[in-house]
């Protein structure tokens, strides 16, 4: 799965856009961004990157992403979608 993939998918399953950033960091959203020879995964406040985990693959890192949203949804809508890719 590629970062864009990720993005569809999110938007398929009405993701609201405002947990997360694809490619980049924004201010209190989840993120994912290329870093050197892999990719980081975190919550981006204050500048801080908040949890960061760093995988080698761009897959990898989907896959974690959406992991992170998926338990986001849950605490804070008390739903989510399943976990199916």
């Amino acid at each position: 799965m590629t970062g864009q993939e990720l993005k569809e998918y999110f938007q398929e399953h009405l993701v609201p856009s405002k947990l997360y950033k694809i490619g980049g960091k924004h201010h209190n959203r989840i993120c994912l961004q290329k870093s050197g020879s892999g990719w980081d995964v975190f919550f981006s406040e204050h500048k801080e990157k908040i949890g960061l985990t760093h995988y080698e693959d761009e897959a990898s890192a989907c896959r974690g992403m959406k992991d992170e949203i998926r338990k986001a949804m849950e605490v804070l809508y008390g739903m989510t979608f399943v976990n199916s890719i």
